[in-house]
């Protein structure tokens, strides 16, 4: 009997990895170097796609979990945009487009970033590809506007 509770006991603590490993894959990627990530997006010839949040706002939930997860997860949208998150207001360290060190607060308020969700894409350089998109506007239309702004960063990174 001890036996058996010892191996329901590892079979559950396994379990018990798997699905925090897999939890941990599901989300979306910190940003935590727009240099490296800029020159892999030159690489590619697609944009980058910040989207900046707040840990208490239902509506960047909503945005990440039903439109920008399921893009970052799709292998079709990794020729087409990098996508990285960055919270406001916070002092997580960031290195910047320019490779100088800064923060993620510092970063959404040197682009202006006051409410969230906002969805940014930039060029290779870190600069505006499109109209930033604040809020959670219309759910509707909201992947339409994602898909036009990615459109339109892409069009920007690869001179077309």
């Amino acid at each position: 009997m001890t036996r058996l509770i010892a191996v329901w006991a590892l079979i559950l603590a396994w379990g018990m990895t798997l699905s925090g490993t897999a939890g941990a894959a599901d989300g979306l990627v910190h940003a935590k170097n727009f240099q490296a990530d800029a020159r892999i997006a030159a690489k590619r010839g697609v944009p980058i796609l910040v989207v900046f949040t707040s840990p208490v706002c239902s509506y960047c939930e909503r945005v990440k979990r039903e439109y920008l997860i399921p893009m970052h997860k799709d292998p079709a949208y990794r020729n087409r945009v990098i996508i990285r998150e960055v919270t406001i207001g916070t002092t997580t360290p960031l290195t910047g487009f320019d490779g100088v060190p800064t923060s993620e607060g510092a970063f959404a308020a040197a682009n202006k970033i006051f409410l969230v969700p906002t969805v940014k894409v930039f060029d290779t350089k870190g600069a505006d590809a499109s109209e930033a998109i604040v809020g959670l506007l219309s759910p509707d239309y909201y992947f339409g506007y994602l898909e036009a702004a990615i459109d339109e960063g892409i069009r920007k990174v690869r001179g077309k």
